[in-house]
C-alpha cells in the first residue's frame, strides 16, 4: 500500500514555502511552484485498510490522502516529481513511531516480516533545464544516506508511477570472526595499509604496540589456553582502534610536547593534565561546589542543598560534513545521554547549541567538489537540531551561530545539555555509580543496525572522498524519551547500580569504561538485540547505533528491572556480566571470539611525542576612514555571523519544562538579542542558572593566548550582564583544531600544535584569575577535509560554554533599552586592537594586534556591576563582543524599540587619535552597554567610582540611532527602520 499526505491548501505547508524560496534563489527562477507529498509504503500488514491508513497517517482536518499512487492526477499542473527516501539500514525514526501507531489503532502487534517505508515527493511546477534538474535534485537529497527516483509529467500521463516499494533488506557481512595476521608483518607500510583498509585511525607506533602485545609469549600462551589464535581477532582489534582513537583517547592533549617560542623551549606532559585538570584542582580549593569533574560523562555541581547540576558538551563537526541532520540530531540525544550517564542519572533539563558554518552566501563554484554548500549544512543541522531537541521535551534555551569560510571543510556542531538531579538518591550521594563483580551488564534502549559503524576512527581523522558511508547515524528522540523516563523512575526505585551512554564506540567503549570499576567484564554479543540479521560480532561491538545506554544491574533487581521496562515499552537486554579477570572476554554463539587484557587495552597506547614551534604572526594595521560609520554599522548587522537568527532560533522550543526566564530574544517584541540565558530549575525555588557561551575564532589569526582568554571572558561577562554571581560559575571548554601534527599533508604541524599549547596556557591563565573551574570538555582534531587534493582546515576554535548562578531570577537584566531619558553609560575601557574583529572581516583587511584581556581590572567591574544588580539599579545591559559598540547600542534599540544618543567623543579609550570607526567598532573585551534612570546617576557612579566608566548617551522618545562627537557635533545617524532590516536580513 502507498499512502500519501498532503496538505488541503498550498499556503499551509511552511516546509514547502521555504525548500521553494530556496530551490529560486539556489538552483532556477523559472521554478513557479512546489507542493510536497509525504508517503508511507506499507507491505505485510494484510488488516490495515484505506480507511485505517488515513485515521494513522493524516490529519482530517488539514490534510487529504491518497492511496496507491493517484496523488499525481489531483493536483494542479506539475512538470516534475522527485521523490527521497531512505537507502536500506539508514535508520528512520519516522518508522519507529508508524509501527507504534499502526499497532494501537489495529490493537496487534505487526509481524517481523512487516515493513513500512517513507518517502517525500517533490511535486514541481515550472520549465527546468536538465543541468538544472540534476542540480536540483543534488538539493534535495543527501545521496550518502537517501536515494531519489524522478519522474516528468509526460511520464506519468504515459501510466509510469512512483515505485511501490524500494529496496529496504540491509546486506548482510559475514558473520565468522577472522584472524587478522599482524605478527609477522615487518614493514611500516604494510601496518599502514591494513590501519587504513579497516578505518583503524592508528599510527604505526599504535600499530607497532599492538604487535608487540600479540608477540609476547605470555599473550601467546594465554590465547592457546583459551583456544584462540595468536593473531588478534577481527572483534579484538575494532576495539582496541575504538579505544585507542583519538576521538576517545584525546592522544594529542595526552601526548608529550617539546613547546619551542622565540625565547625558551618548554617540556610539556599532557596538555589536559597540566592546564586544564590542575587548574580546577587548584580552583577547587576555593570553589567548593564541585562534585565530580573529568571522571563521569558530565561535570557535576552543587546548586543547592538538595540539588545537583550537569553540564556537557560534545562535538559531531564530521557527522555533520557528511550528513548535516543526522550528525545534529545525533549529537543533541547523544549529549543527552551523556546527562542521562552521570551520576546514577541526571534529568535534562536544556540544550544549547553553538554552530559554526561556511559563509551561506558563497558561491557553488568556489565549493570544492564533495562538500556540501554551507547553506546546505546549515539547514539540515538547523533540522536536526528541531527534531533533537523539540521532540525529546528538552528546551533549547542558548547558543549561537559563526560562519567563517574556514568552516566550508567542515562544519562545527556544538551540542550541550545541562541536567539536574537530587543531591542523594536512596541516601548515597547522586554522583556516585557502582559497577561491582557479578553486577549483570544490561543494553537498554535502541536496537544496534550498521549505521554508527566505525564513528569513533573516522572522527578521528580528516574527511576525505573515502570516508565511510556507514559512520552516519539519525537519532530516534522519541524512543529516547521514553528511555529517559524510564531511567528516572528505575533510579528513584534503585533498580540498578552504574550507568553511561553507548556513544562514541558504542558497547566497546561503554563496557570497557565500566568494566575498569570491577576489572572486567564478559559480553555476549549474540544476545545484544539487533535491527536486522546479518551483523558481524565487531560491528555488533563498535556500532554506534542510537538511543542506547548501558548499566551494571543486581541480579536481585533484575527481574523488577525487565518488568518496568516491559510496562513502558522500552526495551532491555542482559548481554553479560561484569567481572574482576582483568580482562574483556568477548563471546559469540557461546564461542571465545575476544579476550584483551584491560590494563593492555587501557594504558598500552604509546604515548605521543610531538613538536611545537611558535612564530608569532606579524599583522598589518590598516588606517580606518571615518567616513563611511553608518554604511559599516549597516554591513557589521547585516554579517551573517552578528544578524538576527530568529528566523532560525524561533523553530527551537525553549518554554517546554516552562523553566525560561531569560530567553533567546527579548523587548518589547521579544526580537532583540539575549547575552544568555537564564532558567529556573526549581518551581520551589527563585534561584536560577545562567547560561552563556565564547567564541571568539578569528582572533586566532593573531595569538591563540588571546583567542582562549577572550573566549573565557566573553563567556563570564554574558554572565554578569544577566545579573549572575560572579563567585558561583562552571565553565566546559570544547577545543576543535586542524591537524596540529606535522606531516606531508601538514607542513605547519609544528606552528598548528603552538596555537593549541598556547590555547591552553591563555585558558589556564584567565580561568585562574577568575577562579572558573573546568568541569568538562571535549577536543575535536583533525578538522580538516582534503577533496580534489585541496586542503580545507578550519579556524583553531575554543568553545567556552559557561553555566552560572543567579540568586534571584527576579533580578535578571535584559539587554533592551526600557524607557526613554534613561542614562546610557559604557562600562570598561576602549582598546585600538581590533584584530580579529567583525570590522576586520568586513573589510577583508588586518587592522592591528588582537585584543587582551586584563582580568584584575576586569573581575572589579564585574564584582561591581553584580553588586548594582543587586541593588536593582540597572534598566539593561548588554555585554560588547562582536561588532562592538556600534552593534550593541543598536541591539539594544531593537529590543526596546526606541532610539538612542551617544557622544563617540565621551567613551574612554586607552590609545590617543583612535579614529572614530575603530572606537565604535573594536571589540575591546571586558565592556558592558548599560542604561540607568537619572534619578539613580549619582549613586550608580559612586559605586563605580574605582572602575572605569563614562556616560555617554541616554535613550531617545524616537526611533533614531544617532551617533555624535564633541557633544552635539553629528556624526551619522540611523533609522530603527533600516537598522532592523539590515540586521534582519539572513535569511
Amino acid at each position: 500500500m502507498r499512502v500519501e499526505i498532503i496538505y488541503k491548501k498550498p499556503g499551509q505547508d511552511g516546509r514547502a514555502k521555504r525548500t521553494l524560496n530556496s530551490l529560486k534563489k539556489t538552483v532556477s527562477s523559472t521554478i513557479e511552484d512546489l507542493i510536497i507529498a509525504d508517503g508511507f509504503l506499507i507491505d505485510n500488514v494484510p488488516s490495515l485498510d484505506e480507511n485505517t491508513a488515513e485515521l494513522i497517517f493524516s490529519d482530517p482536518v488539514a490534510q487529504d490522502v491518497f492511496i496507491n499512487n493517484d496523488v499525481g492526477d489531483k493536483l494542479p499542473p506539475w512538470n516534475y516529481v522527485i521523490e527521497v527516501t531512505y537507502k536500506a539500514g539508514v535508520a528512520d525514526p519516522t518508522v519507529i513511531t508508524c509501527k507504534e501507531a499502526m499497532e494501537t489503532a489495529l490493537s496487534k502487534k505487526l509481524e517481523n516480516n512487516a515493513i513500512i517505508k517513507t518517502t517525500r515527493a517533490f511535486y514541481f511546477k515550472g520549465k527546468i533545464e536538465k543541468a538544472d534538474l540534476k542540480k536540483l535534485i543534488s538539493k534535495l537529497h543527501n545521496p550518502l544516506i537517501q536515494q531519489a527516483f524522478t519522474l516528468t509529467n509526460k511520464e506519468w500521463k504515459e501510466g509510469k508511477r512512483l515505485p511501490l516499494s524500494y529496496q529496504t533488506a540491509v546486506p548482510e557481512s559475514s558473520v565468522e570472526v577472522r584472524s587478522i595476521s599482524i605478527t609477522d608483518i615487518a614493514e611500516d607500510s604494510k601496518l599502514a595499509e591494513l590501519s587504513k583498509t579497516r578505518l583503524l585511525a592508528l599510527e604505526k607506533d599504535e600499530m607497532r604496540a599492538i604487535q608487540r602485545h600479540y608477540q609476547l609469549d605470555s599473550t601467546k600462551e594465554l590465547r592457546k589456553s583459551k583456544g584462540l589464535t595468536i593473531e588478534p581477532t577481527d572483534v579484538e582489534l575494532e576495539m582496541i582502534a575504538q579505544t585507542w582513537s583519538e576521538h576517545c583517547k584525546h592522544k594529542i592533549f595526552a601526548a608529550d610536547i617539546e613547546y619551542k617560542d622565540q625565547d625558551s623551549i618548554t617540556n610539556i606532559s599532557s596538555l589536559y593534565s597540566t592546564y586544564i585538570k590542575d587548574t580546577t584542582k587548584t580552583i577547587s580549593k576555593e570553589r567548593t561546589y564541585l562534585r565530580s569533574v573529568f571522571h563521569d560523562n558530565a561535570g557535576v555541581v552543587q546548586f543547592d542543598e538538595d540539588t545537583l547540576l550537569c553540564f556537557k558538551a560534545e562535538t559531531h563537526n564530521s557527522p555533520s560534513a557528511l550528513d548535516p541532520y543526522g550528525g545534529a540530531i545525533t549529537g543533541i540525544v547523544g549529549v543527552n545521554r551523556d546527562i542521562l550517564g552521570t551520576g546514577k542519572g541526571a534529568k535534562p533539563i536544556f540544550n544549547t547549541n553553538v554552530l559554526c558554518f561556511g559563509d551561506p552566501n558563497i558561491e557553488e563554484k568556489e565549493i570544492p567538489t564533495g562538500l556540501l554548500h554551507p547553506k546546505q549544512v546549515m539547514e539540515g543541522v538547523h533540522h536536526g537540531i528541531i527534531d533533537g531537541g523539540n521532540q525529546s521535551g528538552i528546551p533549547t534555551v542558548g547558543g549561537a551561530f559563526a560562519f567563517d569560510d574556514s568552516y566550508i571543510g567542515k562544519p562545527l556542531v556544538f551540542a550541550g545539555t545541562g541536567g539536574i538531579l537530587p543531591a542523594k538518591i536512596n541516601g548515597e550521594e547522586s554522583w556516585i555509580k557502582h559497577i561491582d563483580k557479578g553486577d549483570l551488564v544490561v543494553m537498554l534502549g535502541g536496537r544496534i543496525g550498521k549505521d554508527g559503524i566505525h564513528g569513533a576512527t573516522f572522527s578521528s581523522q580528516a574527511l576525505d572522498e573515502e570516508s565511510p558511508t556507514s559512520a552516519v547515524q539519525i537519532g530516534d528522540p522519541i524512543t529516547q524519551k521514553k528511555m529517559t523516563d524510564f531511567l528516572l523512575e528505575a533510579r528513584d526505585l534503585n533498580l540498578y547500580k552504574g550507568i553511561t551512554d553507548n556513544g562514541a564506540g558504542g558497547l566497546s567503549s561503554s563496557l570497557g569504561e565500566m568494566a575498569e570499576s570491577s576489572g572486567g567484564v564478559l559480553i555476549e554479543l549474540d544476545k545484544a538485540p539487533l535491527k536486522y540479521n546479518g551483523l558481524a560480532p565487531w560491528e555488533i561491538l563498535v556500532s554506534e547505533s542510537q538511543e542506547r545506554m548501558s548499566l551494571s544491574v543486581d541480579p536481585e533487581q533484575l527481574s523488577s528491572f525487565l518488568q518496568l521496562a516491559q510496562r513502558r515499552d522500552v526495551e532491555a537486554t542482559v548481554i553479560g556480566e561484569f567481572t574482576d579477570s582483568g580482562y574483556v572476554e568477548l563471546k559469540y554463539n557461546n564461542s571465545l571470539v575476544g579476550l584483551l587484557d584491560m590494563d593492555f587495552l587501557h594504558n598500552g597506547l604509546p604515548t605521543m611525542k610531538l613538536k611545537a614551534k611558535w612564530i608569532e604572526p606579524k599583522r598589518e594595521n590598516q588606517k580606518l576612514d571615518d567616513n563611511h560609520g553608518k554604511k559599516w554599522l549597516l554591513r557589521l548587522l547585516e554579517d551573517p555571523t552578528i544578524a538576527s537568527k530568529e528566523n532560525l532560533v524561533r523553530q527551537y522550543d525553549h518554554e517546554v519544562q516552562g523553566n525560561s526566564v531569560i530567553k533567546p530574544f527579548t523587548g518589547i517584541k521579544a526580537d532583540g538579542p539575549s547575552d544568555g540565558a537564564v532558567i529556573r530549575p526549581k518551581a520551589t525555588s527563585l534561584k536560577g542558572v545562567t547560561v552563556t557561551h565564547g567564541i571568539c575564532q578569528r582572533i586566532s589569526d593573531g595569538d591563540t593566548y588571546h583567542m582562549a582568554m577572550n573566549a573565557v571572558d566573553e563567556a563570564y561577562r554574558a554572565h554578569i550582564a544577566l545579573g549572575g554571581n560572579p563567585d558561583e560559575v562552571s565553565a566546559l571548554d570544547n577545543f576543535c583544531w586542524p591537524d596540529p601534527i606535522e606531516s606531508e599533508k601538514t607542513p605547519d604541524g609544528q606552528y598548528k600544535l603552538a596555537q593549541l599549547v598556547r590555547a591552553c596556557q591563555g585558558l589556564q591563565k584567565v580561568c585562574l584569575d577568575y577562579k572558573i573551574p573546568l568541569i568538562s570538555g571535549k577536543d575535536s582534531m583533525k578538522n580538516d577535509a582534503i577533496l580534489d587534493n585541496k586542503k580545507v582546515s578550519i579556524r583553531p576554535t575554543l568553545l567556552i560554554s559557561l553555566m552560572g548562578t543567579i540568586n534571584d531570577v527576579r533580578k535578571s537584566v535584559s539587554t533592551d533599552f526600557q524607557k526613554a531619558g534613561d542614562l546610557i553609560y559604557i562600562l570598561g575601557a576602549t582598546s585600538s586592537d581590533t584584530g580579529g574583529s567583525s570590522l576586520e572581516k568586513i573589510l577583508d583587511c588586518e587592522l592591528g594586534k588582537v585584543p587582551e584581556v586584563h582580568t584584575q581590572k576586569a573581575l572589579s567591574l564585574y564584582t561591581t556591576l553584580h553588586k548594582i544588580m543587586e541593588d536593582n539599579l540597572i534598566h539593561s545591559c548588554h555585554d560588547l563582543s562582536d561588532g562592538g559598540l556600534g552593534v550593541a547600542l543598536v541591539e539594544s534599540c531593537i529590543g526596546g524599540k526606541i532610539g538612542a544618543q551617544i557622544d563617540i567623543s565621551k567613551i574612554p579609550v586607552v590609545s590617543t587619535n583612535m579614529e572614530k570607526t575603530r572606537i565604535l567598532f573594536t571589540e575591546t573585551p571586558s565592556r558592558f552597554l548599560v542604561s540607568i534612570a537619572p534619578s539613580d546617576k549619582e549613586k550608580f557612579e559612586e559605586l563605580l567610582k574605582d572602575n572605569t566608566h563614562a556616560l555617554i548617551g541616554e535613550v531617545l522618545n524616537t526611533t533614531d540611532i544617532v551617533f555624535n562627537t564633541n557633544e552635539d557635533e553629528k556624526w551619522f545617524s540611523a533609522s530603527m527602520e533600516e537598522s532592523e532590516k539590515a540586521w534582519k536580513s539572513l535569511h
